[in-house]
C-alpha cells in the first residue's frame, strides 16, 4: 500500500468500504426531507445532504455499484481516478477525475442516480483521495452493489469491464 494512503487512512480515520476503497463521513445535514417531498424510489425521509472522504489505493477499485440519489466526487491529491458509468440502455461513458485540465479531467465529477459506476486510479502506484457530496444524503439502504452474473445478462457487450469490476461469486 502506498505510504501516502497509509497517511491519510490513518489521519482521516477512514475505514473500509463494501465497494473497496476506504471512506469517513464527514458531513450529514440536521434538516430533513420528508417522504411526501421525495421521488417514489425512497422509502422515509432522507438528509438534504451527506458528505464523505474516499480514498482508492492503486491497487484497489471501486466495484460496480448504483445509488438512488445523485453523486459529486471532487478530486483533493494523489492520482486521476477513471471512472466507468453505465447507463439504462447499457451505454458506457468514461470519465476521468483529476487536475489535469488541459487532458480531460475535472476536479468535479456527476454521477446521476441509477446510473452503474465504477472507478480505478489511474497510477497504479499511486492512490487517490476525493470526496463524495450525495444528495438527497446518502444511506447504505440506497446503495446497491453490482452482481456479476445480473450486470452480464443485463450488459452482456460489456462483459470484460463487468468482470473485472465485480467480485467473483457476486
Amino acid at each position: 500500500m502506498n505510504e501516502k494512503s497509509k497517511y491519510y487512512i490513518e489521519k482521516l480515520q477512514l475505514k473500509p468500504h463494501p465497494e473497496g476503497g476506504y471512506y469517513c463521513e464527514t458531513y450529514r445535514s440536521e434538516e430533513k426531507l420528508s417522504p411526501s417531498a421525495l421521488p417514489d424510489r425512497y422509502e422515509g425521509e432522507r438528509c438534504w445532504s451527506t458528505a464523505i472522504y474516499f480514498l482508492i489505493d492503486g491497487g484497489q477499485k471501486s466495484t460496480f455499484h448504483k445509488l438512488k440519489s445523485d453523486e459529486i466526487w471532487h478530486y483533493y491529491d494523489g492520482s486521476s481516478v477513471r471512472v466507468y458509468l453505465i447507463d439504462e440502455k447499457g451505454k458506457l461513458q468514461v470519465k476521468f477525475l483529476g487536475q489535469n485540465i488541459d487532458e480531460g479531467e475535472n476536479f468535479q465529477v456527476v454521477i446521476r442516480s441509477g446510473l452503474w459506476f465504477a472507478a480505478e486510479v489511474i497510477d497504479k502506484d499511486s492512490f487517490s483521495l476525493y470526496g463524495c457530496t450525495v444528495s438527497p444524503g446518502f444511506e447504505f439502504q440506497d446503495f446497491q452493489l453490482g452482481k456479476r452474473s445480473q450486470l452480464i445478462r443485463e450488459f452482456p457487450h460489456l462483459t470484460e469491464l463487468i468482470i473485472r469490476f465485480t467480485n467473483p461469486g457476486e
